[in-house]
């Protein structure tokens, strides 16, 4: 099944102290959804509070973007972490975000993994359960962002959770429907035309082209784009009007 309503979200806050990745400011004047980042591979409070501010006053979700504590990786490293440990640095990540949004009058209202830790609980269960308890203990009720059919998906449905499945636009996909791991060339698609396209094709169709060729069927309610690519403000505002001349209304899900 494929949608006529979709959600646009992307990484934001991704800064640290003086340092700054992402226009935040940029995105959420495009974006539905806010994936910010709760300080432990970018993200400070002021930075946390302050696009808290911004998302709100825009109208747009904020959800949690929870990862493995690495802030000198970016949190895309590789990181063995026992399973209840993982699961208090979770719930710990989303209590930190939820103070600065209900600060500027919201909440908290989806969580998403970022970067290695995303990767793993596609394919893990250990650390996929690991994540879904840390989100339950932080609000029973907040869905979960994440791959459909992944790891990650089946233990927030074991646990009550709702999920909320996401495709990605700028990303390459494997056969199985995965994504391409960033080490692989190809893996990041930087030529617009084809953000584009895969947008698209992702929101209408609820397919996308493998980068070994094969047409792969994935149903999303949620379309990411990264902050942190070059030119991504402008590529956002380049998906969102495609979206909208394909038929596709853009809509935080519920």
């Amino acid at each position: 099944m494929t949608h006529t309503v979709m959600d646009l979200n992307a990484d934001l806050g991704e800064g640290f102290g003086r340092w700054s990745l992402t226009d935040d400011e940029a995105m959420l004047a495009v974006v539905t959804s806010a994936n910010v980042a709760c300080g432990f591979h970018a993200g400070d409070p002021a930075i946390m509070r302050r696009v808290c501010d911004r998302a709100a006053a825009a109208g747009v979700r904020i959800g949690a973007q929870v990862s493995y504590r690495d802030l000198a990786g970016f949190g895309r490293r590789a990181m063995e972490v026992p399973p209840e440990e993982l699961a208090d640095e979770i719930s710990y990540q989303i209590g930190a975000l939820e103070v600065f949004a209900r600060a500027a009058g919201t909440g908290v209202a989806y969580v998403k993994p970022h970067g290695a830790l995303y990767n793993r609980v596609v394919a893990d269960p250990g650390q996929a359960l690991a994540v879904a308890r840390g989100a339950r203990l932080a609000g029973p009720a907040l869905p979960l962002l994440c791959l459909p059919g992944s790891a990650l998906h089946q233990a927030a449905a074991e646990l009550g959770l709702p999920t909320v499945a996401e495709a990605f636009a700028d990303r390459a996909y494997t056969a199985e429907g995965t994504l391409v791991p960033r080490r692989t060339p190809g893996a990041v698609i930087t030529d617009p035309a084809h953000v584009v396209r895969q947008a698209v094709a992702l929101a209408r169709d609820g397919q996308v082209a493998a980068i070994t060729g094969e047409t792969v069927p994935v149903r999303a309610r949620s379309l990411c784009l990264h902050g942190d690519t070059p030119g991504a403000v402008d590529l956002a505002r380049r998906v969102r009007t495609a979206l909208g001349e394909a038929g596709i209304g853009l809509e935080a899900f519920a």
